[in-house]
Parts: C-alpha cells; structure tokens; sequence
C-alpha cells in the first residue's frame, strides 16, 4: 500500500538558500533539500484503488491558477517540547483555496477529513530531545530570515515509505496550474 500525499515541490535554488541554515542544533535530523515540500494534505496509506482515484481526481483541481509563495520565517512544532524545525508560509488566499479543493476532492472520494488545522511550511528539521530554550536560541542566532519566494505552476502526488519522517519521498505525478 502507497502512502501518499499532495504538496508542491520548493525549487533548487529556494532548497539550497534553506539548506545553510541546516547545523548548530543538538537532536535536530536535518531533512535533506530534495525532499523539501510544503504539503497541501496527507492522504496515508491507501490501497491501489483509493490511489488510483485520487491520481484520476486531481487532475481535476489543476484548473486552479499560479501564485507565488513566499517562506517568511523559522518556525517550531511542539510548544515546550519542539518536535519539528521549519520555514514558514505567508499567509496566501490562493494556497488556502489549493489547499481547500485537495481536501474536499479527498473527502468525495472517501477518505477521513485532515482533523489538523492547516499550517504551510517546509519542514526543515525533526527534533528529539531538544529544549525549547536550544530551539529559540538557534532561531535567534540564525537571523533575519531573508524572505524567499517563488511561484507555484503546479502541485505534486508525493509517496514515502513508511519512517520516521523526512523522506526520503518520490514524485508521484505532477499537475500543472493554469498559466
């Protein structure tokens, strides 16, 4: 059974621009820059009938237009016992609206509404063990995050093989956007 799920790829060079800010972080496994993404919906594990409608049904969402997106910040998951290290997201009403159409096209298509709310990031690192305190000192250290942008011309059906996170994940099919 795949595990799979939607998102857009970052491009090379916005990958490598993250990537410096990888080292200096005890309990941090960095993700490597190929498998930076900004995840639109986790789908899990499905059989190969459920997988192959949702290849079929996203081509239905590629009528959505490009936008750009912008990565803003560094950011955690996990309050007081961070769990994940990331770039973070400016707030974009054509992301939502992209993001919106996977999980209704997903729930019409027989899967579990996404009970978390969603916040785009890249994840940039899995943290176990590190202290708050470590995490905001590394975040303050690093400095002014310089915003990254680019625009989005498609999205992504992504699998991985069942981990503990941070890849390594395969491009499944790609859906282009309208021009």
């Amino acid at each position: 059974m795949p595990r799979l799920f939607t998102g857009l790829e970052i491009p090379s060079d916005i990958g490598f621009a993250l990537s410096l800010k990888r080292g200096g972080l005890n309990g941090a496994r960095w993700i490597e820059p190929e498998n930076y993404h900004i995840t639109l919906r986790f789908i899990g594990d499905v059989d190969n009938k459920t997988a192959n409608e949702v290849v079929d049904n996203l081509d239905y969402l590629s009528e959505s237009l490009r936008f750009p997106i912008k990565l803003t910040h560094l950011g955690t998951f996990g309050g007081d016992k961070p769990r994940a290290l990331y770039a973070g997201v400016e707030p974009s009403e054509a992301l939502n609206r992209l993001q919106a159409a996977h999980e209704r096209m997903l729930q019409r298509a027989g899967l579990p509404p996404d009970g978390r709310k969603f916040v785009p990031h890249v994840s940039l690192a899995r943290l176990r063990g590190t202290a708050a305190e470590d995490v905001a000192r590394f975040i303050a250290e690093a400095g002014r995050f310089e915003p990254l942008s680019f625009s989005v011309a498609r999205f992504a059906l992504f699998s991985s093989r069942d981990s503990v996170g941070g890849g390594p994940y395969v491009v499944e099919e790609t859906y282009p956007l309208a021009a």
